[in-house]
């Protein structure tokens, strides 16, 4: 622009000012610095504005000089000679004209995205504030709007409250106005079934965004392959042009979703006949979780191995104490769920089995050694060959010790010798016993001494209804207190009693004095009739007769 051409400008510009104070009146920029715009406004000084109030002009283009500019005048005079205007007011209020005009014809603007806030971001349009929620960033789910933060983009306003300064925009409405022709092309054309071409566009965690010429298809991660994977870009690219099936197509809904893997066999038709179960094969560790880890049979086939199935000794391992990603390890299918799509796999059945080898070295009975390995509320376990444990039930630990008192004998890292009571390498259990290494003297005791045996012992305690009998070592016997209800028994007398009954739960022997006295009783009863037997054969008389005699000599008398 040439100088004369500039004055021009300026005095035609000047001649439509009004210059009251609030007014918006026109200037010219008449100088530029990186941080200041000057603009003379036909007033007796310019005026210097900050160049960031003039950040929404500079969409389109640099500021130049010459430029005409809207303003409004804040003070023709603010006492330092100088005359203030600002470009932000007279933005401020054109910006809201604008928005209104947005809303009410649908037609686009132009802002800033400013930064990022809870929910979405915020835009700049022409010094008026607004918010773009997440959801309407973009026509499909992006990761992060790290891109767009800083730069100048196209929104339609879709809420607008002026008196609580509120506008919501939306970008996403305006991508989707673009693709509306093509959406429409594509639409009439596509059909379930039909192949088609697309380019990767973003990358999700459950799945791939796909461009179709002005629509989106979403491809989901368990149709991109048909292994498993953790992430489609390990499979996917962004930008790449790949040829696809289409799935599933909701016009309604406006919804395309793609598959890749069924473009390819599906290798699971054939799986058993190539992996027959309880067959043994290498595979490659994938990943590695809290319950196991993958491993890889071939590129189409992944199967689990469980945390039980790692170790037949350390049931709860984590499978990194064993395993590595990347590691080479043999493993045995243990089942095929076809339906399901599952591989099951075991890693220690391609080891001997401990518990079998224990089974068929060792039977019921056998004495073996071993190291207490922890002790616990219902018993101890021992450590046995092979690295397997057995254990011993609290009440095999002690024949007379009650259970509390007997596990007081055994601690950690002690040597125990125990007798083995079961085995059951199925169930992995082995039950051994300590008890049983010595005689049982309560069932010796009682094995001759059974029901109706007359015992003596004496009285160790007594209680209200039962009366304790110490009647050998490690042999008590009971008698209810009622027996004894005329008589004031004292601990330490001797008691002779008969056995009634063998209480092996609480190896305790049930006696009773009445019991004894009834036998003996029947005992004198049998004396006197044998006795009576052998007078009547003795004398061919019979006690009839005998008192027949006597009667008949009372009457002669």
């Amino acid at each position: 622009m040439t100088e004369t051409a500039f004055e021009k400008l300026l005095d035609e510009s000047l001649l439509t000012l009004d210059f009251e104070q609030g007014s918006l009146i026109s200037g010219v920029i008449v100088d530029l610095t990186s941080d200041w715009v000057t603009v003379h406004v036909g007033l007796k000084s310019e005026s210097l504005i900050p160049r960031n109030e003039f950040l929404a002009d500079e969409v389109d283009g640099e500021l130049q000089l010459g430029d005409e500019v809207k303003v409004t005048l804040e003070a023709i005079e603010d006492g330092h000679g100088e005359t203030r205007v600002s470009r932000i007011r007279a933005m401020h209020d054109e910006s809201w004209k604008n928005l209104e005009e947005s809303l009410k014809t649908g037609s686009i603007i132009k802002g800033y995205i400013s930064g990022k806030v809870r929910g979405g971001m915020t835009v700049d349009v022409a010094g008026v504030r607004a918010f773009l929620p997440g959801s309407l960033v973009d026509s499909r789910p992006l990761e992060s709007f790290d891109h767009l933060e800083k730069t100048f983009q196209e929104f339609k306003v879709i809420k607008l409250d002026k008196e609580k300064s509120n506008v919501v925009l939306s970008r996403k409405a305006v991508q989707e106005d673009l693709n509306s022709e093509e959406r429409e092309k594509i639409f009439a054309t596509i059909q379930e079934g039909s192949l088609i071409k697309g380019t990767i566009k973003n990358l999700t965690d459950y799945g791939a965004f796909v461009d179709l010429g002005g629509v989106d298809g979403l491809l989901h991660i368990t149709d991109i392959t048909w292994k498993r994977i953790n992430h489609p870009s390990e499979v996917l690219n962004v930008g790449e042009e790949i040829e696809f099936k289409v799935t599933n197509f909701d016009r309604e809904k406006m919804r395309i979703s793609l598959g890749l893997k069924q473009l390819t066999d599906d290798p699971w038709e054939d799986i058993k006949e190539i992996f027959p179960v309880n067959s043994i094969h290498e595979a490659k560790v994938t990943s590695l979780t809290e319950y196991g880890f993958f491993a890889e049979l071939d590129s189409n086939t992944e199967g689990l191995v469980h945390i039980s199935e790692i170790d037949w000794t350390n049931k709860n391992i984590h499978p990194s104490k064993v395993v590595s990603q990347g590691d080479t390890v043999e493993v045995m299918i243990l089942e095929i769920d076809i339906e399901k799509r599952r591989v099951s796999l075991g890693m220690k059945q391609c080891k001997e089995n401990p518990w079998l080898t224990f089974s068929e070295n060792h039977k019921l009975g056998d004495k073996v050694s071993g190291e207490v390995k922890s002790i616990t509320d219902f018993g101890m376990f021992v450590g046995l060959e092979g690295g397997i444990d057995g254990l011993v039930h609290l009440s095999d630990l002690s024949w007379n010790l009650d259970e509390e008192e007997a596990v007081k004998s055994f601690s950690k890292g002690q040597d125990v010798e125990t007798l083995i009571l079961g085995i059951d390498p199925h169930k992995e259990r082995i039950s051994l016993g300590v008890k049983q290494l010595t005689e049982d003297s309560f069932e010796t005791y009682t094995s001759k001494n059974s029901k109706g045996t007359v015992l003596t012992g004496k009285i160790s305690s007594i209680g209200e209804e039962l009366i304790f009998i110490n009647l050998a070592e490690d042999v008590v016997g009971k008698i209810k207190s009622k027996e004894f209800k005329d008589l004031s028994p004292s601990e330490g007398d001797e008691v002779t009693a008969q056995v009634t009954s063998i209480d092996r739960k609480n190896r305790q022997v049930n006696l009773s004095v009445k019991a004894l006295e009834k036998s003996q009783e029947r005992e004198i009863l049998k004396e006197n009739i044998t006795k009576n037997k052998q007078i009547e054969s003795e004398t061919k008389t019979s006690i009839g007769d005998l008192i027949q005699d006597e009667l008949d000599d009372s009457s002669e008398k």
